[in-house]
């Protein structure tokens, strides 16, 4: 893999991989307050240009070491990162049942965020 950049765009909702200059591939998610606070990535993009490269695995890990940092936890909602998790339990801690279903119902009330 190429070196690359991840940097958060909070208010966006983005975490980005720059390669050269350009986006090259993001986690959308967004930031749930209740019941507590919790990082949800919603989807994982890479170009196709630039996929099998590692980069929407360097994303999950930054997302699941960006909440560590908070002190908050990740609530996964994205298929990817549901899989990456499920591979890598000691960087990404199971999120609680009921964070998810409140992850979910934001999501539900928000349709048109994603």
């Amino acid at each position: 893999m190429s070196e690359i950049e991840i940097r958060d765009d909070r208010t966006a909702g983005r975490l980005e991989a720059l390669g050269g200059g350009e986006v090259v591939g993001r986690i959308e998610y967004f930031v749930l307050e209740s019941p507590a606070g919790a990082l949800v990535p919603v989807h994982t993009i890479v170009e196709p240009a630039h996929e099998g490269k590692g980069i929407a695995g360097s994303l999950a890990r930054e997302l699941y070491a960006l909440a560590l940092r908070e002190g908050i936890v990740v609530a996964p909602l994205c298929p990817y990162v549901v899989k990456w998790a499920e591979r890598h339990p000691d960087e990404a801690p199971a999120a609680d049942p009921e964070l998810l279903r409140a992850a979910k119902q934001w999501l539900a009330a928000h349709p048109g965020r994603f």
